[in-house]
C-alpha cells in the first residue's frame, strides 16, 4: 500500500491559495512630517524629508504639497526635499489677500527667506512651475537648477482649449459666474481633480484635497488662480511676469533645466509647446514620460521621481 505524504500536498495547496509574501504590494513609505513657519502676517506649512542639497517642490491649483508625497522618496535619499503648501492652500494660513500671482510670490519669497534657502533646485508644475521660474529669474544667485512640467511658458489662446474647457475657463473668469461655480458650488475642485488625475483618486486621497476648502471664503485661491492664466495676452500683469521669466529661461545657460514631457490632455504640455521650449530655453533637457493627467505626480510619481533623480545625478547641486 502506497504511503501518501500529506504535508507537501497541503503545503502546495496553501501556496496556490495564498500568494507568496514577496508578491504582495510594497506598502508606500510614510509621508514626510508637516512643519510650519511664520511668514509675513501668516504661516506656511511644508513637508520635509532627507538631508543634503536642497530640492524644493511647488504644487499647482487646486492641490497641495500632498501631490508630491510619492515623488519625495525618490529624491530624499541624497537631498533635503521641501514641499510647501502655497499660501491659502493645503495647511498654510489663509490671510485676507487677493491671492493673485504677486501675492503668492510675496509669501513664497518670505518662506524661502525664513528657511534661509540658497543653492536650490526648484521643481514645479502648473502654477508651481510658474512660481519656480519667476523665483529663479528674480534670485538667479540662489538657484542651481529647474524642473518643470505642465506649466505656463507663453500666452494661451482660447482655441487651444477643447470646447468644454474653454467654456469652463471663460465662466471662471466672468465676475459673478466664477464666484458661484467655485466659491458657492465648489465645482472647480471636483472638476480639476476628476479630469486631472487619470487613474482616479481614492476617497481618502480626495478627502485630503477637499479638507482645506470647507466653505466659500476658504476657496478664494481656487478662483483667483484661473483668472491669472495668460490667455490672449491677458491679464497684463501676469504677462509681464511670464515675459520676464521666459527671457531668463532663455538666457541662463549656466542653470540646467529639465522639462518633463507628458501625454496630457491640457494645452500646457502640447507637442508644440514642448518643441518651442526645446528651441527657446538654454541648457534644457526634455524627457518624455508618457500618459498622465494634468496633476501628473498622482499618475506617474515613480517615473517623475526617477527622472528627476537621474537628472540630479547628472547635474549635482554645488554652492
Amino acid at each position: 500500500m502506497r504511503t501518501i505524504h500529506l504535508f507537501p500536498l497541503l503545503l502546495s495547496v496553501a501556496l496556490v491559495a495564498c500568494p507568496r509574501a514577496a508578491t504582495l504590494p510594497t506598502p508606500p513609505p510614510p509621508e514626510p512630517p508637516m512643519r510650519d513657519v511664520n511668514v509675513l502676517d501668516s504661516h506656511m506649512s511644508y513637508r520635509e524629508a532627507g538631508r543634503g542639497p536642497t530640492v524644493v517642490l511647488l504644487h499647482g491649483n487646486p492641490t497641495s504639497s500632498y501631490v508630491w508625497r510619492n515623488v519625495i522618496p525618490h529624491l530624499s535619499g541624497r537631498h533635503r526635499v521641501l514641499a510647501p503648501d502655497l499660501i491659502g492652500m493645503g495647511d498654510s494660513g489663509k490671510p485676507d489677500i487677493a491671492y493673485r500671482f504677486a501675492d503668492h510670490a510675496r509669501y513664497l519669497d518670505a518662506w524661502f527667506d525664513a528657511l534661509e534657502l540658497h543653492d536650490v533646485v526648484l521643481v514645479g508644475y502648473d502654477w508651481g512651475g510658474a512660481l519656480a521660474m519667476d523665483w529663479a529669474a528674480r534670485h538667479p544667485e540662489r538657484v542651481r537648477g529647474l524642473v518643470v512640467f505642465e506649466t505656463f511658458f507663453r500666452s494661451l489662446k482660447w482655441s487651444d482649449y477643447p470646447p468644454q474647457g474653454a467654456e469652463l475657463f471663460r465662466n471662471l473668469r466672468t465676475p459673478g459666474v466664477g464666484e458661484r461655480l467655485v466659491l458657492e458650488q465648489n465645482q472647480f475642485l471636483a472638476r480639476s481633480l476628476g479630469a486631472g488625475v487619470k487613474r482616479g483618486l481614492t476617497e481618502a486621497e480626495t478627502a485630503v484635497y477637499y479638507a482645506p476648502y470647507p466653505d466659500p471664503a476658504s476657496r478664494r485661491p481656487l478662483l483667483a488662480w484661473p483668472r491669472e492664466i495668460p490667455i490672449e495676452d491677458q491679464p497684463a500683469e501676469m504677462m509681464a511676469v511670464l515675459d520676464r521669466y521666459v527671457e531668463w529661461m532663455a538666457a541662463s545657460p549656466s542653470v540646467p533645466k529639465l522639462l518633463l514631457a507628458l501625454d496630457s490632455p491640457t494645452p500646457l504640455g502640447s507637442p508644440a509647446i514642448v518643441d518651442w521650449a526645446r528651441n527657446t530655453f538654454a541648457a534644457l533637457e526634455v524627457v518624455a514620460l508618457g500618459s498622465a493627467g494634468h496633476h501628473a505626480s498622482e499618475d506617474l510619481p515613480d517615473a517623475i521621481g526617477e527622472a528627476i533623480a537621474r537628472w540630479l545625478d547628472r547635474h549635482p547641486i554645488h554652492p
